[in-house]
């Protein structure tokens, strides 16, 4: 059928009335619905009022209190009891055993006792049966607290004479069978409470025999492994999650206490036969520790991960402790080393071991490894802030080798020849070893940086000559500047820290010679400077390269015998070069850095003159230049105010050094430049004000000098001051400025009034008493004429505003 007969189809079998009906009907609808709900809330106001005046209660009688809640669940009240009750019942039964014991004979105590405890281990059972099963756990538990009891009793009344420890042996192993068949009875199944205490009780036979024994250390410590292992079999073992955990704990206790005992025995081992013994305990640890993580669970893994890693870790110190007899002290921490690094072997077995295990091998060499790292590290410090000892020793002379030079204040270590070699094995590792994309460029990273130190630590090992150790780092310095020309970020940085670090370590031990300290800083001037050609590492070098330059012309001063001011001359060629280099590297990251060096530089040129007046007034106005021409940059304006400071500086300096006092002279080059940049400032932007171009510079002269003129009996002063506020007054009337119209005319008013005041005082003498009186009541009237007239002009204004609404 065509589209267009069925939608014509569709239209007319509707039932729907037309809209405007629609319409009609729904808001008829809508009224009716209003008015019902009207009815429904004005029915409801009412009913809540009766209610309230029902249900009011009278001011004699209280309100019905809430029932209380309870605190305690039925549940937690049971245990509670249950557990109370199996607690007094066992303190009963040992006061009886211990101090009632001896009111009966022989034979009433082993009927009473026996009966007792075969009462307490049978009634668990049939109330297991009525399903009271809380009931039946204490009762049981107080039925094993006896059959301890029983133990205890039967020693004391038949076995007085058997060894205690040995006793306690039996006992315990007796005890453990005993509660394990308990716990294993088909009637008593149920029950949690035999087997774990069992498997705690089962913790103490072989420790306790081995004491009776008077077994040695090595004994005592196979024990507690012993049973450690077989604690890790029973957690592996057994389903039931009470004596899992029992056996884990014990597991964990035994073995660390018989680890630790082991490690202590191999640590104190005087030979290599109690060496071997104490490492064959350590492998026994390290086979059950592994044993335990082969078989781990899935939801184990990071236990099977931990246990794995103590297994190497263990391995590791059994093989070391009984290799370290056979090489010399010094080389014991690289057997360690290459025993941690042959554990790596189990990341290439692939499948024949699981991945927990593999991965707890890697980890445990790379433990080995750093501390391997950590052994070294003194020996490495001292290398690179040995040298600072010459700090206070400079150019005393040149050391014999490159051990003297960085070993100043510090001894050498007698084992520091094995360090390179542990800094070199790690480095081989970290560069082979490790293969997963995310750590691999890390791993190259340490690699590079444990070569360094390795690289550095070989002149003082070597004992090479001075000159020779002095060589070495400058060539490291330099390869490390090289190798920053790398396009990597992460490359590039450690590269850049290296030669740092080298540079400075080469520049300490240059301070033992006058002419090595010239050459080695003439040399790391000259190598970051080469290195700034590189955009990537001129941030970095060109700031490096000047702060060389700086202690080279220090350096330089003092080889030359002159005076710290004389210095600062040459030291200011330093920021001389960072205002000539700075535009070179407009919009380069390297820009800021080189001009806080220059100003740093400045500074320090300063700080070296300070004890000379003329020389620091010099060095001062040099700085002003340097900063003036840095401020014609367009993006360095701001630097002119800095340049102006610096100017005005040098010529205070300069006339104290001249012993001017005349405060005008120290003013007068404070208010030219002012008034200059106000001039300029106000030609720029019209509207600025002129207490903002004008006003700091008029008052830099104005002020002190009209404190020096009330302060001054002579009259050329007040008059050239005089002379000076009304021409500055007069030219602010003039050009309606507010700032010269107010300073100057306030400056002649006051100079005025000093120059007057003799006079003054003179006439107000001749005057009677009544004329100040009458003068100031003239004042008085006059203002107060003047007020009335404002008030009478404001009231005009107001009325023709009126009239104009």
């Amino acid at each position: 059928m065509p589209y267009e007969v069925t939608r014509t189809t569709l239209r007319g079998m509707t039932h729907l009335p037309p809209p405007a009906e629609e319409l009609r009907l729904l808001d008829a609808e809508l009224r009716q619905l209003d008015a019902r709900r009207a009815q429904l809330l004005t029915r409801r106001a009412w009913l809540v009022a009766a209610l309230h005046r029902t249900q009011q209660p009278s001011p004699a009688a209280p309100s019905p209190a809430a029932p209380p809640r309870p605190e305690a669940a039925a549940p937690s009240v049971q245990n509670m009891l249950l557990v109370l009750g199996g607690v007094l019942l066992t303190l009963a039964a040992a006061v009886f055993t211990l101090v009632s014991w001896g009111d009966m004979g022989i034979t009433g105590r082993a009927l009473v006792l026996g009966a007792v405890t075969l009462a307490a281990l049978a009634v668990p059972a049939p109330l297991l049966k009525r399903g009271l099963r809380s009931t039946a756990e204490s009762v049981a538990g107080l039925g094993l607290a006896l059959t301890v009891l029983d133990a205890y009793a039967l020693r004391e009344a038949a076995l007085t004479g058997t060894d205690g420890a040995g006793y306690a042996a039996a006992a315990a192993a007796v005890l453990a069978v005993i509660w394990s068949a308990y716990g294993l009875l088909p009637a008593t199944t149920a029950l949690r409470l035999p087997l774990p205490s069992a498997l705690a009780a089962a913790q103490f036979p072989l420790l306790l025999w081995a004491l009776a024994a008077d077994a040695g250390p090595y004994v005592i410590t196979a024990a507690l492994l012993v049973t450690a292992g077989l604690d890790a079999v029973a957690a592996l073992r057994v389903t039931a999650g009470s004596v899992r955990i029992v056996a884990v704990v014990g597991a964990y206790a035994m073995g660390g206490w018989g680890v630790l005992a082991a490690g202590w025995l191999s640590f104190a081992a005087d030979g290599p036969g109690a060496a071997a013994r104490a490492g064959g305990l350590l492998l026994l640890a390290a086979v059950i520790a592994l044993g335990a993580a082969w078989r781990v669970p899935g939801p184990g893994v990071r236990h099977a991960l931990g246990l794995a890693a103590a297994s190497g870790l263990l391995t590791v110190g059994a093989l070391g402790g009984v290799a370290r007899f056979g090489v010399p002290t010094e080389w014991a921490v690289p057997v360690h080393l290459a025993l941690g690094v042959a554990l790596l072997a189990g990341l290439r077995a692939g499948r024949l071991l699981p991945d927990p295990v593999r991965h707890g091998a890697a980890w445990a060499s790379a433990v080995v490894q750093a501390l391997a790292l950590v052994w070294a590290l003194p020996v490495v410090a001292l290398v690179v802030m040995g040298p600072a000892g010459w700090l206070g020793r400079v150019w005393s002379g040149a050391p014999s080798d490159a051990r003297a030079a960085v070993a100043v204040e510090a001894p050498w270590p007698s084992d520091a020849a094995a360090a390179p070699v542990v800094l070199l094995a790690v480095a081989a590792v970290l560069a082979s070893a490790v293969r997963a994309e995310q750590w691999r460029p890390r791993a190259r990273l340490g690699a590079l940086g444990l070569l360094w130190a390795a690289a550095l630590l070989l002149p003082a090992i070597l004992a090479v000559p001075h000159l020779a150790g002095m060589s070495v780092l400058g060539v490291m310095t330099a390869a490390a500047l090289y190798l920053g020309r790398t396009t990597t970020s992460g490359t590039r940085v450690t590269a850049l820290v290296l030669a740092l670090v080298t540079a400075v370590d080469l520049t300490l031990v240059s301070l033992a010679s006058q002419t090595a300290t010239l050459v080695v800083l003439s040399v790391l001037t000259a190598l970051p400077a080469a290195a700034s050609w590189r955009a990537g590492l001129a941030p970095f070098t060109a700031p490096a390269a000047l702060v060389y330059a700086a202690a080279l012309a220090s350096a330089t001063g003092a080889a030359a015998d002159w005076p710290p001011a004389r210095t600062a001359l040459l030291v200011l060629a330093v920021p001389v070069a960072a205002a000539l280099l700075a535009p070179r590297l407009a919009a380069s990251r390297a820009t800021v850095p080189v001009e806080a060096v220059g100003a740093a530089a400045g500074l320090l040129a300063v700080g070296l003159a300070v004890t000379d007046p003329p020389l620091l007034a010099l060095v001062l106005a040099l700085c002003g230049v340097i900063a003036a021409g840095t401020a014609l940059r367009p993006e360095r304006r701001p630097v002119g105010y800095a340049a102006t400071a610096l100017f005005v500086l040098a010529a205070w300096v300069r006339l104290a050094a001249w012993e001017v006092g005349t405060p005008e002279a120290y003013t007068l080059p404070v208010t030219v430049p002012a008034l200059l940049v106000g001039a300029l400032r106000r030609r720029r932007d019209p509207r600025t004000s002129s207490w903002t171009a004008y006003g700091a510079g008029l008052a830099a002269t104005l002020l002190p000098s009209l404190v020096a003129a009330w302060a001054d009996p002579h009259w050329t002063r007040p008059l050239l001051l005089g002379t000076a506020a009304l021409l500055v007054t007069l030219l602010g009337a003039r050009h309606h400025l507010q700032a010269p119209l107010v300073l100057g005319g306030s400056v002649l008013a006051l100079v005025t009034l000093h120059e007057l005041a003799p006079y003054v005082v003179q006439v107000t003498g001749a005057l009677p008493r009544w004329a100040p009186p009458a003068l100031a009541g003239l004042l008085l009237l006059a203002l107060g004429a003047t007020y009335e007239q404002r008030i009478r002009d404001v009231r005009r204004v107001r009325e023709v505003l009126g009239r104009m609404n």
